[in-house]
């Protein structure tokens, strides 16, 4: 959740590096490269990249995703999901708005929620995130 008084640096960029392998809950107020692995629950309020080789086994929160690797688990995208054609998605979508490149792959379902249902699915999430 944003702190209105600590502001954030536009051009920060948290990264998880190829050869990099992080387990547990990662949560940031900025942007999100992942080009490593991620066994957990990410969230940002900003953007996630998640690179060709990457994979994130858990749950994704963010502002808006462009994925060109694997999520194993559940997407939850408060405005745009991009699907690149590397990627691979085993779990469901939750999300405003999707663009899918030809070559893509999601074995799940797809619901297209408001930024209402985003921010409920969130409070959801902080409060039992063991079910993440």
């Amino acid at each position: 959740m944003a702190r209105m008084s600590e502001p954030i640096e536009v051009n920060s960029v948290s990264r998880i590096s190829a050869g990099t392998t992080v387990t547990g809950e990662i949560s940031s107020h900025g942007d999100i490269r992942v080009d490593g692995e991620v066994d957990g629950r990410l969230y940002s309020e900003g953007r996630v990249v998640v690179g060709e080789n990457a994979i994130i086994k858990g749950t994704v929160l963010c502002g808006d995703l462009d994925l060109w690797g694997s999520v194993d688990g559940e997407i939850f995208v408060r405005n745009v999901l991009s699907l690149k054609a590397t990627s691979s998605v085993q779990g469901d979508l939750h999300i405003k708005k999707l663009q899918v490149e030809m070559g893509a792959s999601v074995n799940g379902t797809c619901k297209m929620i408001s930024e209402a249902d985003f921010d409920a699915c969130l409070g959801k999430e902080s409060i039992d995130p063991a079910e993440a």
